[in-house]
Order: structure tokens, then sequence, then C-alpha cells
């Protein structure tokens, strides 16, 4: 038996599937099918149910899971442990980041991190949704997490600073004579919005409602970038983070009247490791500016 099989295990328990098990461990389904139907056979022992709603742990499976996960638990601890003691970082450490946030900073904080630690392998991953990114944090999926702060949000969160909303508009737009754009007069324009359970169209949707205005959508994108673009050829209006636009679309960004702006945190996996930690004070150390200030990168 090994670690891996343990963590495909716990896996699909928690996702109830090898698809969408194989998908949070971002490896092919069949590897993950392989691991699970080697372990069974290794132990002698049927470890999941197949159901029509998908795996469900068996009662042998349950008590193995436990287990495994005290042991993946205790295997990490030691890695780091050995690890800094070493001085020397080696292994993956996995990030998750909440689209549009974070954009300028985490790949900073990522780059003095690799330049401290030469052998650390990082995985990265952009998750739209925000209960997605909670879901996985209190699972302990994910090393670091860099988010909104919202209602679920860890109560050792550590908060960064303050990502402030700007409007990108498209050239020639009435609007670019402003320095900042009041919402109330983009009534009855188009908008580039975002996929529905993405939180970027969440705070798209509030805002809007809070100014009295009927978001017509001109289209859905995936990303800011996206966004961004679509909107500078006149699309529609949309409104990201301003740390996400892009470079050569800085005159088309103007912030907004009221100001919209959420809080940005950065959430550690319980027993974090010197990695984790390492990351942590590098963002930190990045320039996390509040209020207008947030549009000097930009404008």
């Amino acid at each position: 038996m090994s670690l891996r099989q343990f963590e495909y295990a716990l896996a699909v328990a928690a996702e109830g599937s090898v698809t969408a098990a194989a998908e949070v461990l971002h490896v092919a389904q069949p590897s993950v099918s392989q691991q699970i139907r080697g372990l069974e056979r290794e132990l002698g022992v049927e470890l999941f149910a197949r159901t029509p709603t998908g795996l469900v742990p068996t009662a042998v499976g349950r008590a193995f899971l436990r287990e495994a996960e005290a042991a993946v638990s205790a295997a990490r601890r030691a890695r780091a442990t050995a690890r800094a003691g070493a001085e020397e970082l080696v292994g993956e450490l996995v990030v998750a980041v909440q689209m549009g946030f974070g954009t300028r900073q985490l790949p900073v904080a990522l780059d003095a991190l690799r330049r401290r630690y030469p052998r650390l392998e990082v995985t990265v991953f952009e998750e739209p949704s925000s209960a997605e990114l909670d879901r996985l944090c209190r699972r302990g999926v994910l090393d670091l997490t860099l988010m909104a702060a919202c209602e679920q949000s860890p109560a050792d969160a550590h908060h960064l600073g303050d990502e402030e909303f700007a409007v990108v508009l498209g050239a020639g737009h009435r609007q670019l004579v402003a320095e900042r754009v009041e919402l109330r007069e983009l009534k009855g324009e188009p908008w580039v919005r975002f996929d529905r359970d993405s939180a970027l169209d969440g705070v798209l949707l509030n805002v809007l409602r809070e100014n009295g205005l009927t978001p017509a959508t001109a289209a859905r994108v995936s990303q800011t970038a996206t966004a961004v673009r679509w909107a500078a050829h006149g699309l529609g209006v949309t409104l990201v983070p301003a740390s996400a636009v892009p470079d050569g679309h800085e005159h088309l960004v103007r912030p907004v009247f009221p100001v919209v702006s959420q809080p940005v945190i950065a959430v550690l996996r319980r027993g974090a490791g010197p990695a984790e930690t390492a990351l942590l004070e590098l963002l930190r150390q990045q320039n996390w500016p509040s209020g207008s200030a947030s549009f000097s990168s930009v404008s």
C-alpha cells in the first residue's frame, strides 16, 4: 500500500465518484480507478459499494478510511518537518485562487518562493466558485487558498488587503470622460457576465441590484481576461477586480461609485508546513492597496 492510494481512496469517499475524485486530484480517471482496484485486491476487501448514486464506503471501508486519513496527515507533517530541518523544501504545494483575485500579487510571491526553494513544485489552479473553495479548504485538500472573504470564511483566515472592482468600457464609450463612473449612469447597458456559479457573477449581480439596475446579459464568460477583452471590443461593459485587468487595457478601466470592494484572505490548511507559511509571508509583503489606490497600477 502507498500514501497515494490512501489519498485517492479519501478523495473517492469525499466526492462519491471516481470521476469527481480525479478532477479534484488533477489526475486521469483511469489512474484513480486502477489505484482503488489495486488497493482492494491487496487488502482482500471491498472498500466501496457501487450504488446507482455513486460509490459509498462499506463498513470496512469507513474503518480503513479513518486510519488512512490519519496516515496521510502524519506523513505530510513528517515530510514538512524533515524538509524544514534540512533547510530544503521539496515536494508539492497545492494553491487555489478564487478567479480574479490576487492576479498581480500571487505570481510575484510564487516567483520569490520558487527562487528560495527551487526544488519545490507548486501547483496552482483557479476556481470560480467560493462555495467550492470553502469545501476544499475544509477537506484539507488545499495547502493555501487565496479568496475573497465571505460569510463562511474560516475564523483563522489571514486578511491581506482589499480588492477594489472596476468597470471596463469599450473604446469611445461616453463614460470614459469620467474619472469615476456612477453605476446608475450605466442603466440600459449590456453586460459581459461570468458563469452562473462564479463568485464574480454574484458580485456583479448584487451590485447591479443595489443600484437599481437590471442586468441585460450580452454574454457569459469563464475568465476575467476574456470579459475585459470582450468589453473593450464593445460587446458590453463588465465589472472585474482592478488587479485582474490585463496589460494594454488600462485606459478603458474606471473605478465606480458607489465603491465596490472585497477583502482578500489567505487560508492555510490545518497543520500548515513551512512552505505554506513562507508563501503566506511573501503574500503579506505584496502591495494590497485599499480604496482608489488600487488603480495606481492600472490607470
